[in-house]
């Protein structure tokens, strides 16, 4: 099997998009220069051995990255994937689809959500195997306290994001 990849340049540093049959299936945000061997590590769990191709535009995916760091804050809704995970998993990335742009909510109410009110914990976990990061987005997910929680992209990454979508106040300096 035979997957289309590409690294695209974005304000928060390099994304790499695999997709496979017009589905994006994987993307990895790290700056990391071994970030294709370990997008494919976590890949090959799911889909089996697999080969790669460089692609423009895998899946449609990169230009609704350019068009929702161009300020198209629902570019990346209708985006087109395909999810291999637990069952408690695929329930919480479907759930974390329905956080609209611009809002968050806890890890707590996640957990709710899912039909698991006592499992904040586990919804955490999820959301750090999420992979489809962004286009699933995880990083509308914060601690009861209001703080950031965790991210696996990165607290200052998941801070940036929020404010390109409007969730959180911009600082002044």
């Amino acid at each position: 099997m035979t997957l289309d990849i590409a690294t695209v340049s974005t304000p928060i540093g390099p994304i790499t998009l695999i997709a496979r049959d017009g589905k994006l299936v994987g993307l990895e945000f790290s700056a990391r220069k071994d970030r294709v061997r370990w997008l494919r590590k976590r890949l090959t769990d799911h889909l089996g051995e697999f080969d790669t191709r460089e692609h423009k535009d895998p899946a449609g995916a990169a230009t609704r990255l350019r068009r929702y760091f161009a300020g198209d804050s629902n570019a990346l809704d209708d985006q087109p994937v395909e999810l291999h995970g637990t069952e408690f998993e695929r329930s919480v990335w479907k759930q974390l689809k329905r956080i609209p742009t611009g809002r968050t909510i806890s890890y707590r109410t996640l957990a709710e959500r899912v039909g698991q009110p006592s499992a904040a914990r586990a919804v955490g976990g999820a959301n750090g195997r999420n992979p489809i990061a962004l286009f699933v987005p995880c990083h509308r997910v914060i601690a009861a306290d209001g703080t950031l929680g965790g991210y696996g992209g990165g607290l200052d990454r998941k801070r940036q994001l929020l404010k390109l979508e409007g969730a959180l106040e911009p600082t002044l300096l």
